[in-house]
């Protein structure tokens, strides 16, 4: 992805006691297993599974040392924490019992992005005035999220979200931003449902944030806006940015073409205080975990 105007200075993390080290394994479900990263082989193996996903299932670009090595490597990899979820029951092609990593989560947290100068998604999206709007909050970032194609039916992508659940509460984060991509780099095979999104998702103005630079464009200027045609635009939606909507996502303005990865991304930010309780009652707390 292409750096866009800098990152910008985020503020410092709002006084708070500091928690211990959310680490190693935080949930077991029959043969899957819900961890956070520990060692550099862990998060190597959770980079080989996005580079099966991003670039040998979806549309993503390798250059010349991922397509050698197969795997996904970004610079925030070595500062933020992966969520992972390894199938203890997975079978090789030997046809033996190994251990896969079948799901993954990147979080980024305002200290290590403070440490590298943004967030990952400040490259995409002007989030500074953001941050500077709610500078007693604080921010984590969601990235990088995959399932393995033959795991999306089970509940792999169920147990990264009570992770996530867990990291907020254990960090005491407040607010959740991050990417979430429609296929392809032509904005207007999405008309409908970037119609849905700014209709009856758009962020409030103390959480917009938009492209760096002059406003975007229209999309979509000729697509009604009656109830079917909202009701078919939301239909049209990926399966996970559905997930963030009904946990009470909300969505920025303008959209930004990753040519790169062969998406079109939406900017999204979950306030915790403002997302659905019952979800994330089920999805996160660790009460409802344990």
């Amino acid at each position: 992805m292409t750096a866009q105007n800098g990152f910008g200075r985020l503020l410092p993390f709002p006084k708070r006691k500091p928690r211990a080290t959310l680490r190693g394994t935080l949930l077991r479900v029959g043969a899957l297993e819900l961890r956070i990263a520990e060692s550099k082989k862990e998060i190597r193996k959770a980079q080989r599974l996005r580079y099966k996903v991003f670039y040998e299932e979806g549309a993503a670009r390798a250059d010349r040392t991922a397509a050698l090595i197969r795997r996904d490597v970004c610079r925030y990899d070595k500062a933020a924490d992966h969520l992972i979820v390894v199938d203890h029951a997975a079978v090789n092609r030997l046809g033996r019992v190994k251990p896969k990593v079948v799901a993954c989560y990147r979080i980024v947290s305002q200290a290590a992005a403070d440490e590298l100068g943004g967030f990952c998604s400040a490259q995409e999206f002007d989030i500074a005035p953001l941050v500077a709007r709610h500078a007693d909050k604080r921010f984590a970032e969601l990235g990088r999220a995959c399932v393995l194609k033959q795991w999306r039916g089970s509940r792999a992508l169920e147990l990264l979200w009570r992770g996530i659940g867990m990291y907020v509460d254990h960090y005491r984060i407040d607010v959740l931003i991050g990417c979430a991509s429609l296929p392809g780099v032509d904005p207007a095979r999405h008309v409908r449902a970037l119609r849905f999104v700014e209709t009856r998702a758009r962020a409030a103005d103390a959480w917009s944030v938009g492209l760096h630079g002059a406003p975007p464009a229209a999309t979509h200027p000729q697509e009604p806006c009656d109830e079917a045609a909202l009701r078919a635009g939301e239909r049209e939606l990926p399966p996970l940015i559905r997930s963030y909507l009904r946990c009470g996502a909300r969505f920025g303005d303008g959209v930004y073409v990753d040519r790169q990865f062969g998406v079109t991304d939406l900017f999204v930010v979950m306030p915790v205080a403002e997302m659905d309780p019952r979800f994330f009652g089920r999805f996160g707390a660790r009460k409802s975990a344990a």
